[in-house]
């Protein structure tokens, strides 16, 4: 039966999408009516699941994806797709596809070829079924799908002439604010001190993020972790260096106890932080909406998760108040404009999280550009990247705290042929 059934999909998922409906759909058919009854925001944020993100409008004909490849040069990976109409669509990869490219290679490349880019919203939901793909959620299957889509969504742009921001929604945001990220938890405080002032000084950043306790270590002593009182120290010390006018959020990475994290929350209201992410670890979501509840200051947190209907529920019951998906370990920025879209329907706000390296500063600021919802700053961790590229439509700097947001087709950059030519196709 087993065998039958994996048939069956395969079949099924070999076909034309455009008659199909999102299986995300099926939440407003199958969701509990008690759970429903018990949480009436369920039946809002289904309806929002139901909703297409790609603007399909623009496109009167099938564009027939023909070529996926993977490109990689030492632990540089790029995609490029190409349409049977000769149209192409170059992405920038996260460098763990380093330890992921079999994934990418065998069990997400082949599903796309000879799908119509068209829907793509139908395509990234159904790669999840195809050879049981779900049973790799996480950045495993996310990290490779959201390379391909962002290849896809460059090739879509070029060929509607419109950036990434505009294939996924309106443009509320053409320049992007960003606060500064920062790391330095196992370090003394003077030590860290420095290093924090020094990258707020390199870009003349407004916002600034610091890290508190450790780092997932699951004890309720934060003195374990780094220099005795550490955290205590740091709080006061940030807002007393920077002034009262630096936008100020703390990240603990899902260090705490329910009662270490609000705690330490209440610490961070006193001087004044604007978020805390991750107080507890990401998937203790009772834990997390019982330091929500008993904090003001706003609870942030969606890095690590990897399900539509597990920020589903964090957002209809108030686990959260600021959702972080991140747009490479969450499959894409369709996904994650979902789950932007889901908290914007419940006054909630959306920032995403991201990873330094490569170009992905560049899609951070094209999926925040098409935001309605988004936090006034966004993380950023430098400009750093080894890619040799080229923009016309923006200098790619941050300038007064903000970076302006490519306006050029697809992701508005033109990455250096010979840059791309030292990288070679990775076989399956």
């Amino acid at each position: 039966m087993e065998t039958n059934r994996r048939q069956f999909i395969g079949t099924a998922l070999a076909g034309g999408l455009a008659a199909a409906r999102p299986l995300s759909s099926r939440g407003s058919e199958t969701t509990n009516l008690a759970s429903k009854a018990i949480n009436p925001n369920y039946a809002r944020l289904d309806e929002i699941l139901t909703q297409l993100i790609f603007r399909k409008e623009y496109f009167s004909n099938p564009v027939v994806i023909e070529t996926v490849e993977l490109l990689r040069f030492k632990n540089s990976f790029i995609c490029r797709v190409r349409s049977k109409d000769g149209a192409e669509g170059i992405s920038v990869g996260h460098g763990q596809l380093k330890s992921l490219y079999p994934i990418f290679t065998d069990l997400v490349q082949p599903f796309f070829i000879n799908k119509d880019a068209r829907e793509l919203d139908l395509i990234i939901e159904k790669v999840y079924i195809y050879k049981l793909n779900f049973r790799l959620s996480g950045m495993a299957i996310g990290i490779p799908l959201a390379t391909i889509e962002f290849a896809i969504l460059d090739m879509m742009g070029h060929i509607a002439r419109k950036s990434i921001g505009q294939l996924i929604g309106d443009i509320h945001h053409p320049k992007v604010a960003v606060y500064q990220a920062t790391e330095y938890r196992e370090k003394p405080v003077e030590e860290s001190m420095e290093l924090i002032t020094r990258d707020v000084a390199e870009y003349k950043a407004r916002a600034l993020k610091i890290k508190v306790g450790g780092l997932m270590f699951g004890t309720e002593d934060i003195k374990a972790v780094g220099p005795a009182g550490r955290t205590e120290t740091i709080i006061p010390l940030v807002r007393k260096t920077f002034g009262d006018k630096m936008v100020l959020y703390a990240d603990s990475n899902g260090f705490y106890s329910v009662d270490e994290a609000i705690r330490v929350g209440k610490l961070l209201e006193e001087y004044k932080f604007e978020f805390f992410e991750e107080p507890v670890p990401f998937d203790w979501y009772e834990e997390t909406k019982q330091v929500a509840n008993a904090l003001k200051i706003p609870v942030a947190g969606g890095e690590q998760e990897y399900s539509l209907h597990g920020f589903r529920w964090l957002i209809a019951n108030d686990g959260l108040q600021i959702v972080q998906p991140d747009f490479y370990y969450f499959g894409g920025m369709i996904r994650a404009k979902k789950v932007a879209l889901m908290a914007n329907a419940l006054g909630k706000k959306c920032t995403p999280h991201m990873t330094g390296g490569g170009l992905g500063f560049l899609y951070m600021i094209h999926f925040v550009s098409a935001l309605p919802n988004a936090l006034p700053y966004h993380e950023f961790k430098g400009l750093k990247t080894d890619v040799i590229f080229e923009c016309k439509t923006s200098p790619l700097v941050v300038e007064d705290g903000m970076i302006k947001v490519p306006t050029g087709s697809g992701s508005g950059v033109d990455i250096d042929p010979d840059f791309i030519r030292k990288h070679e196709i990775v076989k399956g």
